[in-house]
């Protein structure tokens, strides 16, 4: 086991609009310290961390007294790159996971193949125009953001939810629990890539 490379990416991003430092360890016991500026975004990002059991740091500041667009965007990009990052050519992992997770009245699958053929499908309600102070909107932007940077198809099909803050836990946590089972381990694999092509 100790010959099994640590699979942890550094992401900094600079722009005229955010600054975003991210430290990501796949292989960590679900602990995170993110500071953002949004709360929201913040809380999601914690039960993402806690679910999938991965160890995530973020420092980001960006321009918030614009809007959040800009930050939570580019939060979305620099998880995704990090997630690619830690996963290399992505050998030996089951590629694929699903998961149904309900929030009290809501409930959310998640589908996803770490295929490096980025695409998102997001079915997701948005019932009121915010959550807190996030725009409800920019949920599907960071989804998509991420995405299209870690290189993961992804679904996320709400069943059925009524209350906003409940609809994107479940679907936050839908995708943690997906990832944790796509980016799992298979020792029979023995480091090769899950693909009829011998690369994703």
């Amino acid at each position: 086991m100790n010959n099994i490379p640590a699979r942890k990416a550094v992401i900094e991003r600079q722009t005229a609009e955010t600054e975003i430092k991210l430290t990501l360890n796949l292989d960590g016991s679900g602990e995170s310290k993110i500071a953002s500026g949004i709360p929201f975004i913040e809380h999601m990002l914690t039960l993402f961390a806690r679910h999938s059991g991965c160890d995530l740091e973020i420092e980001a500041c960006g321009d918030i007294e614009v809007d959040f667009h800009h930050t939570v965007e580019d939060l979305g990009i620099c998880l995704g790159k990090a997630l690619a990052q830690a996963l290399g050519d992505g050998g030996g992992i089951a590629r694929y996971g699903e998961a149904l997770i309900p929030m009290d009245e809501a409930l959310c699958g998640a589908v996803v193949d770490i295929s490096r053929r980025p695409f998102l499908v997001f079915n997701v309600a948005v019932t009121a125009p915010k959550v807190g102070d996030l725009d409800s909107e920019l949920i599907e932007e960071f989804f998509r953001a991420f995405a299209v940077h870690g290189g993961l198809t992804l679904h996320l099909n709400l069943k059925y939810g009524k209350n906003q803050h409940h609809i994107f836990e479940a679907a936050f946590k839908a995708a943690a629990h997906a990832l944790r089972r796509a980016w799992t381990r298979r020792l029979e694999l023995d480091g090769k890539v899950l693909s009829s092509k011998g690369l994703l």
